[in-house]
């Protein structure tokens, strides 16, 4: 089963775009938190992975690494290469889609870290939270992926009927 060609490239024009945005947003400043009204630090998800490495805290270092920016990335080359060749019927092809189905949704864990970090923060009387372009554009990145994915699902399900 092939892909459609018009649906590959759509498809692929979305992912350059997911691309594009998920690098921004790893790398832009997603908040800055604001203490005692004059010290205040931002970051990014690269930042905080970094800083979270310097600190030797290994167990949110790597979850928050695998799942913020490896697992993202691997997904943006595995549908790279699905989209190039097209070719969506092989064993090979099914095992990575099981293995996106399956580890995707983890993707959203980041989302849902710094959500619960902001809210955390936010409850703190000497704290303040200011969110930047990065959150956004890392949020619709990873929005976007799913998407892609979902559709890739679609044309999937629909040769194997």
């Amino acid at each position: 089963m092939e892909i459609p060609l018009a649906a590959a490239r759509w498809l692929m024009l979305l992912l350059l775009v997911s691309s594009g945005l998920l690098i921004a947003g790893l790398w832009l400043p997603m908040l800055t938190l604001t203490k005692f009204l004059f010290i205040a630090n931002s970051f990014s998800v690269i930042s905080g992975v970094v800083e979270l490495y310097k600190r030797d805290q290994w167990f949110l270092f790597v979850a928050v690494g695998l799942f913020s920016v490896l697992l993202p990335l691997f997904k943006l080359m595995f549908l790279f290469l699905l989209l190039r060749s097209r070719q969506i019927g092989s064993a090979h092809f099914q095992r990575w889609l099981k293995w996106m189905h399956d580890f995707g949704r983890w993707a959203m864990l980041d989302v849902m870290v710094v959500a619960v970090m902001i809210v955390t923060v936010k409850l703190g009387v000497v704290a303040e939270v200011e969110i930047h372009n990065g959150l956004y554009l890392f949020g619709g990145a990873v929005l976007l992926i799913m998407y892609i994915t979902h559709q890739v699902v679609v044309y999937f399900e629909r040769g194997q009927q």
